[in-house]
């Protein structure tokens, strides 16, 4: 039900809520790029892919969008992992229950044997690879990504039995580059880097973000802009100072938001969050 003090915006959802439906999420050219390949190609070949970028970037959303797709295809099987920093014993409870099938953990081997046998059957009964997506895939540790390489690979390394997208920052980028984890590394066939959003990005997701809930005048254009702006190409940054924007106008019964709102609001300074911080610094 739709939250009673949105209806003076004229608004179905609030659009700078963290839980957003799918289609208020903006997919840019390089993220529709990369979910076209995965929808095409990665179901299909297996192996791994990843998604990588700085908190706030669009690395959760990839993985919406990436999912929502997928579940459209009636052949394909989506599975998230939602405990990324678990260790080997509770990875193999978590993948049997995922895909439906009751695991041992203290008997590996069987673990491993059941798991590979299912997705043998998926692949020839379906003719597509079931796919693995795991965000926050930096917490796992070395021993996990190995068993999992190791797991969904068959026929001396020839033949990937499961489709594997990992999303995160620049410590998985770092912990790949380790020499346990160079093997998994060399196996990655597809990558989306993300980087913090233009300006003009950034107004673009404001007024898809908008449009999409309902009411694409809920800013003035300054607003708009300032936002943009004062967001530093981080997209979660934009939708927080877009929040508190809201909630302002709702508790003074505004029905829009404009620049007098806007101004009286930033008169202290918001501080800049610290990765954003250390980016400028790095530039």
């Amino acid at each position: 039900m739709k939250p009673s003090w949105l209806e003076p915006f004229s608004l179905k959802w609030d659009p700078f809520a963290q839980e957003v439906p799918v289609e208020a999420l903006l997919a840019t050219p390089a993220i529709e790029h990369f979910c076209r390949r995965i929808e095409r190609t990665h179901i299909r070949e297996g192996g791994f892919a990843l998604v990588v970028g700085e908190p706030g970037v669009g690395k959760s959303v990839t993985l919406r969008l990436l999912a929502e797709r997928l579940e459209q295809l009636p052949e394909v099987s989506v599975g998230a992992l939602v405990h990324p920093q678990c260790n080997l014993a509770d990875f193999y409870r978590e993948l049997g229950d995922l895909f439906g099938i009751p695991l041992r953990p203290h008997n590996r081997w069987n673990g491993f044997k059941a798991l590979r046998e299912y997705w043998h059957a998926h692949m020839d009964r379906r003719l597509t690879r079931p796919v693995l997506l795991v965000d926050e895939a930096q917490q796992m540790s070395p021993v996990v990504l190995s068993e999992l390489r190791l797991l969904s690979s068959a026929r001396f390394d020839s033949r990937s039995l499961l489709s594997v997208v990992l999303a995160g920052d620049r410590r998985l980028v770092e912990k790949l580059q380790s020499t346990e984890l160079l093997p998994l590394d060399s196996r990655i066939r597809i990558r989306l880097r993300l980087e913090p959003a233009s300006t003009e990005e950034l107004v673009g997701c404001l007024r898809h973000l908008m449009a999409a809930a309902g009411n694409p005048r809920l800013m003035s254009e300054e607003v708009i802009e300032a936002l943009a702006e004062h967001a530093l190409g981080n997209r979660r940054t934009l939708t927080q100072l877009g929040a508190d924007l809201l909630v302002a106008a709702s508790e003074r019964e505004l029905s829009k938001i404009d620049q007098k709102l806007y101004l009286e609001l930033t008169t202290h300074e918001r501080p800049v969050p610290r990765a954003v911080r250390e980016r400028q610094r790095r530039r």
